[in-house]
């Protein structure tokens, strides 16, 4: 861990104990220690930078539920710390509203919503970081309508730059012009999951191959997805990825950062950072149609066992893109 605290044995003991300082004993301060001056932070709300932004968004947090409580349920991670450490951090976030937040007055509620953050560190800061709060779950727990709270900050310019990752993302599906192509997945056994979850997805979402999820899913798959949504096998999965395509026809996929832990024998722990362009032009849980292009991204964590997912982990920006469908015209 050269360049470290030497407080910190390793990088995973780095990523929970930072959060639990800044988070659970309130040293919000200490953000200025481990996150650079310039940090990129992509989440609901698109691409800001600096670590002052962060403190603030802490803090908002903070206020809204004084007795916040993270609990780490995973950490994945690569690298080194000569080239940077990448890490995919999932928690549980639990807490009581007796504090003021963006959504209104204090509700009094308990909650507890998923979030999953992907930071790149090296010498003690990190200094690119996606994260994906549940928001929408939060809200429905809050007893506010998240359209309502979309549609307020979006008429007041709440969303930042868009598409949220434009160094990796690959440009939007083309129309009538060339095929997706062919991804072959990799068979039995898997000795490469990078391999695998790029052909994976890119099969079952671009070239909407839905059949092929037999070969990459547990029958009895458990998926925990945004806005407390749970599948239990393939069927209740295909079923919320044929939701998706139907609502965004043109809806195009790209990996955009995989990486991974374990070995073909005892398992693996996959975190995958993916992005997504389409039109909203299709019928479903976002309303009628209108017509608008928008950038989905999101992380998704798999445990794969005897050559399959057996449990997967689905967030995506969803607060994000119903401000999107629903900010003014013209809005910034």
């Amino acid at each position: 861990m050269a360049g470290f605290e030497k407080e910190y044995v390793n990088i995973i003991d780095y990523i929970v104990r930072i959060t639990h300082r800044i988070w659970e004993e309130k040293d919000i301060g200490y953000i200025y220690d481990t996150y650079s001056h310039d940090c990129a932070v992509w989440d609901d709300l698109g691409l800001q930078y600096g670590r002052d932004k962060i403190v603030a968004d802490t803090v908002q947090l903070n206020n809204a539920f004084p007795d916040i409580r993270i609990v780490a349920d995973e950490v994945i991670w690569a690298g080194d710390d000569r080239l940077g450490f990448h890490t995919s951090h999932r928690t549980q976030i639990f807490g009581t509203n007796t504090g003021f937040s963006r959504y209104g007055a204090p509700s009094g509620r308990r909650v507890q919503f998923w979030c999953l953050a992907n930071c790149v560190a090296r010498d003690n800061e990190i200094f690119q970081e996606h994260v994906v709060y549940d928001t929408v779950g939060l809200l429905q727990q809050l007893g506010v309508d998240a359209v309502y709270a979309a549609k307020q900050l979006g008429a007041a310019g709440a969303l930042g730059q868009l598409p949220p990752n434009f160094l990796a993302s690959d440009t939007k599906r083309s129309k009538g012009q060339s095929k997706p192509p062919l991804c072959a997945i990799p068979s039995l056994p898997i000795e490469n999951p990078g391999e695998f979850a790029r052909a994976a997805l890119l099969t079952v979402w671009n070239r909407r191959n839905l059949a092929a999820m037999q070969r990459i899913y547990s029958p009895n798959v458990l998926v925990q997805a945004t806005a407390g949504r749970v599948y239990h096998g393939i069927g209740q999965l295909q079923s919320f990825v044929l939701s998706m395509l139907a609502m965004f026809p043109d809806l195009h996929l790209s990996v955009d950062d995989v990486y991974w832990m374990g070995n073909a024998r005892e398992g693996h722990l996959v975190a995958i950072r993916w992005s997504m362009i389409g039109t909203h032009g299709g019928n479903g849980r976002y309303g009628e149609p209108t017509g608008r292009e928008v950038h989905l991204w999101g992380i998704t964590h798999w445990i794969i066992d005897k050559g399959m997912v057996q449990k997967e982990w689905f967030m995506f920006n969803e607060f994000g893109l119903l401000i999107q469908l629903h900010r003014p015209s013209g809005a910034a």
